[in-house]
This record gives C-alpha cells, sequence and structure tokens, in this order.
C-alpha cells in the first residue's frame, strides 16, 4: 500500500504548511519526510500550482552549502545550457539512467556481501551439524561432549569392578 501523500502549502512569504500535521514546516523537515520514504507534494497556497520540483532542488541547494562535495560544477553548468526542451530531457534522462545504475550497483553488492556471509557460516554450521550427529543418543542440534561421554564410560568401568567384590564379601559372609 502507498503512504499517504504529504501535502505542503507554500505561501508568499516563503513559509511552508503542512496540511496533514497542521504546523509550519522548513526544508530539513521536508528533507526528512522525502528521507523516511514518504510521498511529499508542495503546492503554491494561492494558485494551487505544483512547486515540488522546485522545493525538492531547493533542498539539494540548501544540503550543498554545508557540504563541499555536492553536483559536480560541470553538470551545473551543463543544466543551465540545457535550456532547450531537448536538451533537458536529454539530460534529465541520462541522470535517471545513471541513478538507476547506481541503485542496481548497491542491490548487487549487498546481495554479494549477504551471500559471502552465508558461504563463510555454511561450513562451520555444516561442521556442527557433523559433530551433532556423530554422537548417538544426543540431539544433532549439540556438539558431542567427551568429558561426559569418559565419565560415563568410567563410572560403567568402576561399576563392573565393584561387583565382583561384592560377590567376594556376600560369599564369605555366607560362610561364616
Amino acid at each position: 500500500m502507498k503512504p499517504a501523500e504529504i501535502v505542503i502549502k507554500k505561501y508568499g512569504n516563503r513559509r511552508l504548511y503542512d496540511t496533514a500535521g497542521s504546523r509550519y514546516v522548513n526544508l530539513d523537515d521536508l528533507a526528512q519526510h522525502v528521507r523516511a520514504g514518504r510521498e511529499v507534494r508542495v503546492v503554491d497556497a494561492k494558485t494551487g500550482q505544483d512547486l515540488t520540483r522546485v522545493t525538492l532542488t531547493q533542498i539539494i541547494t540548501e544540503d550543498a552549502k554545508d557540504k563541499p562535495t555536492g553536483l559536480p560544477l560541470e553538470l551545473l553548468r551543463q543544466l543551465i545550457i540545457a535550456s532547450d526542451e531537448v536538451r533537458q530531457e536529454f539530460l534529465m534522462w541520462y541522470l535517471k539512467s545513471a541513478f538507476d545504475t547506481y541503485q542496481k550497483l548497491q542491490d548487487t553488492v549487498q546481495n554479494r556481501l549477504s551471500e559471502v556471509q552465508s558461504a563463510v557460516l555454511s561450513p562451520v554450521d555444516m561442521m556442527k551439524r557433523f559433530l551433532g550427529a556423530a554422537t548417538p543418543g544426543k540431539p544433532s542440534s549439540q556438539p558431542p561432549n567427551e568429558v561426559d561421554s569418559l565419565r560415563k564410560r568410567v563410572a560403567e568401568l568402576e561399576a563392573q569392578l565393584r561387583k565382583p567384590a561384592q560377590r567376594k564379601t556376600s560369599r564369605g559372609k555366607k560362610r561364616r
């Protein structure tokens, strides 16, 4: 289900009003909504004209002021030069294609990291299962405990040693 769209009204004095939250917001608030995956639409309060693209561009511009990195200067120059519709459409198509490729690359890297992690953990799990299955009478999820096996065997041997000694003492008592 698609999240509800947040409608922001922009007034002539540059104030932004969140109609869903019934409060005034700033560009940082809008950026947080967008980063959280919410749909934001900015409209002019008087005319109803859609100002979303301009406002999102303004957020990017404001964000670039604080950081030395941002859009490359050559790209910004080309955006200004691309004033005719054909060049602008091509540039927007190119940027979208580059972004889509970047997203696919990120997804591929994440998938590969998951596969590597699984491959690293798989032999360990396999050894645990193998060792667990090699011990009769114990659940396969637990590794064998050699100390317990040795204790059990010592107890069996001690029991065997006591049996003949008990027979001799019981025979000796009967003879008296």
